[in-house]
């Protein structure tokens, strides 16, 4: 079924627009939470929350492509509930380690407000990633959007995880430069 064909189900208030999401991009979006969160119950908890704010947000929202908007809520949702069990566990799990790495690189959350608003730093990542060959994005994209581990990086990519290692660190101090050259405080 097409996404646009999905979205009219939402709209008509269907409950067959869930389990046409579900089959549709279900094993995409699963994927996407455990990459973040590492655990099989709390991802499926996390993509439940997903199909519940995909029925509260469509309508009003119409995406045109429903899987990345899809993603985009289970993203979010796990990067929630690592940072909620970061709290309880004091730092328990492997879910933070991307934001450890790319941290350094980016603006603290108080200097973004004051000098960047969050859309347009995303625009500058944009533009950034876009000075990178294919592969470099991919790298950094599967490591800091996907969470996937270096060595399943290496893996997917046919490459040794040392290369895989040495192209994030070379990919953060590029970013890190072109964020300077921006005028974005770091």
């Amino acid at each position: 079924m097409t996404d646009k064909k999905i979205v009219e189900l939402f709209f008509a208030r269907s409950e067959d627009a869930i389990s046409e999401t579900d089959r549709k991009y279900g094993s995409y979006i699963r994927g996407l939470a455990m990459s973040v969160l590492g655990n099989a119950q709390d991802s499926e908890e996390c993509v439940n929350d997903a199909y519940m704010k995909l029925w509260e947000t469509i309508p009003p929202q119409k995406p045109a492509k429903l899987g990345a908007f899809a993603a985009k809520i289970v993203r979010n949702i796990a990067l929630n509930t690592v940072t909620r069990l970061s709290a309880l566990k004091r730092g328990g799990g492997d879910g933070g380690t991307p934001f450890d790495e790319i941290a350094e690189c980016l603006p603290s959350a108080e200097s973004t407000e004051r000098t960047v608003e969050n859309r347009e730093l995303a625009r500058v990542i944009e533009r950034f990633l876009g000075t990178l060959g294919r592969e470099k994005q991919l790298i950094f994209m599967k490591r800091y959007w996907y969470f996937e581990s270096v060595s399943d990086i290496a893996r997917e990519m046919n490459v040794s995880e040392s290369k895989v290692k040495m192209s994030l660190k070379r990919t953060r101090d590029r970013l890190r430069e072109f964020l300077r050259k921006e005028g974005v405080e770091i």
